[in-house]
C-alpha cells in the first residue's frame, strides 16, 4: 500500500535533512561545521559576492554562529574538506573523495571529448609542462603559470596551462590547496588531501550503492531521477536499477504538491513512516537563502514542495528579468514567502534592500516584516556592513 505524505510535513521533512531545522544560534564548532557539511552533503562554491560568496550564506542561514575561519582550516589546514564537482563546484567532506574517483574516471573520458570540441585540436598541449611543474616546484595558481603572450578572453579562452590545471583537478589528480582572491591554488592530491582519504578505492557497485543511498538519506524521499541528481555521480539508468534491486529497503509514497496537481510517487527508506515524527519544525523566523543553496538547487522540486518558482536571472539580459540579476529567497519557518534583491555596498557600510516580492496571499504584516528586519540586521552584521539601509521603493 503507498501512503500519502501530507505537503507540510514533505517539507519538514527536506528542511531538516538539508540543516534548516537545527537551532540557528547553537554554538557550531570547527568539528560541528564538519558534520552539518556532512549531514548536507555539499556545499557549491560560487564567486559572486553581491553579498557574500554562496558557500558562506549557505553555512550561516543554517547556523548564525559559523565562522568563515573554520571552513577555510578544515579546507586548507586539516584537508578535511576537498573542493570538486557536483552539479557545479561545491565543497566536500573528503571522506566522500574515495567516491569521486568514479567520478573523476568518467570526467577523463567525457572531458577530452567535449573540451576538444571547445578548445580544437591540441588543447592538451600544455598538460605534461604543467603536470611536471606543479610536481617540481608545488602549489600555483593560474595566473602564476600563465603565458605571458596569451590574451585572456575570460573563462572560454582559458590559456593553455589554466586548461591544464582545470583539466587535472576535474579529473582527480590536482586538488585545491586554497584560494588566494578568491583564484584557486592548485596542488597535487597526495599533497593535500590526508593519505586516509585518497588512497583508498571501492568497486564500482559499491560506488553505485553509496551514491544512491546516500542521497536518498539527504533527500528523505526522492524519485529515482532526483536521487541521480543529487550528486550527479551516476546515471539515472544505474539510480533505476538501484531502486529496482533494493526494493526491500524502500517503500513509495505519495507526496502530496504544494499546489494543485497529482500526488508525486516518490521512494524513502522502509522506516520513513516510523521515523517521521522524528523530523523537528523549522525554527519560525525568517531567513535569506542564497541563489546556490541546495535546498532549491533541484527548482522543480522546490515547486512542488514550496510552490515557489524561482530561477536565477544573472544570465538574463536585464531588460527581460522579472526580478534582478541576483535576487534572494526568503525562508520563514517552512514556506517559502518572497524574494529580495539587495546588496552589501562595502564602501557606505551598508547593506542596501532594493525590493521585496512577496509570494501572492502573504501578507506584509508587521511581525513578518519585523522578522524580515531581524534577519537583514543578522546578514548585514555577517556580511560586515554597519547597517541595512531600504532604498525608495523597496516596498513596490
Amino acid at each position: 500500500m503507498t501512503n500519502l505524505l501530507s505537503n507540510r510535513d514533505a517539507r519538514r521533512v527536506f528542511l531538516a535533512k538539508q540543516g534548516l531545522s537545527n537551532p540557528p544560534n547553537r554554538a557550531l564548532t570547527k568539528a560541528g561545521l564538519l558534520q552539518l557539511i556532512h549531514d548536507i552533503g555539499f556545499v557549491q562554491v560560487d564567486s559572486i559576492a553581491t553579498v557574500e560568496r554562496a558557500h558562506h550564506q549557505i553555512l550561516f542561514s543554517r547556523n548564525q554562529t559559523y565562522r568563515r575561519e573554520h571552513l577555510t582550516e578544515l579546507l586548507e589546514k586539516d584537508g578535511a574538506l576537498f573542493e570538486n564537482w557536483t552539479h557545479d563546484a561545491s565543497i566536500l567532506p573528503s571522506a566522500f573523495f574515495v567516491y569521486w574517483k568514479h567520478r573523476f574516471r568518467r570526467e577523463e573520458v567525457a572531458i577530452v571529448e567535449r573540451w576538444r570540441k571547445w578548445r580544437g585540436e591540441g588543447f592538451e598541449a600544455a598538460f605534461d609542462e604543467t603536470y611536471e611543474r606543479v610536481l617540481k616546484n608545488g602549489a600555483i595558481t593560474a595566473r602564476e603559470i600563465k603565458d605571458d603572450n596569451h590574451t585572456s578572453g575570460g573563462w572560454w579562452n582559458w590559456h593553455p596551462n589554466k586548461t591544464a590545471l582545470e583539466y587535472f583537478w576535474r579529473t582527480g589528480k590536482f586538488a585545491i590547496a586554497g584560494r588566494t582572491n578568491f583564484q584557486k591554488v592548485y596542488d597535487l592530491v597526495e599533497r593535500v588531501l590526508p593519505e586516509r582519504f585518497h588512497t583508498p578505492e571501492v568497486g564500482h557497485d559499491e560506488f553505485v550503492d553509496w551514491a544512491c543511498r546516500s542521497a536518498l538519506q539527504r533527500l528523505g524521499f526522492a524519485t529515482s531521477g532526483e536521487i541521480a541528481a543529487f550528486w550527479d555521480l551516476v546515471t539515472p539508468q544505474e539510480s533505476k536499477t538501484w531502486v529496482e534491486t533494493h526494493r526491500d529497503e524502500l517503500t513509495e509514497i505519495l507526496i502530496e504538491p504544494a499546489v494543485d496537481g497529482k500526488p508525486r510517487p516518490s521512494f524513502a527508506f522502509a522506516d520513513f513512516s516510523a521515523t517521521l515524527d522524528s523530523f523537528p519544525e523549522a525554527p519560525a523566523r525568517m531567513r535569506v537563502l542564497s541563489p546556490f543553496d541546495p535546498t532549491i538547487r533541484d527548482r522543480n522540486r522546490t515547486e512542488r514542495l514550496f510552490g515557489f518558482f524561482y530561477r536565477i536571472e544573472v544570465f538574463v539580459p536585464e531588460p527581460k528579468r522579472e526580478y534582478g540579476y541576483y535576487v534572494f529567497p526568503l525562508l520563514e519557518g517552512d514556506r517559502l514567502i518572497g524574494r529580495i534583491d539587495m546588496k552589501a555596498d562595502r564602501k557606505a557600510g551598508t547593506l542596501d534592500v532594493k525590493r521585496l516580492w512577496l509570494e501572492p496571499g502573504v501578507r506584509a504584516s508587521a511581525g513578518r516584516l519585523g522578522k524580515l528586519e531581524a534577519e537583514l540586521d543578522r546578514v548585514a552584521r555577517f556580511t560586515g556592513v554597519e547597517k541595512v539601509a531600504f532604498l525608495d521603493g523597496w516596498r513596490g
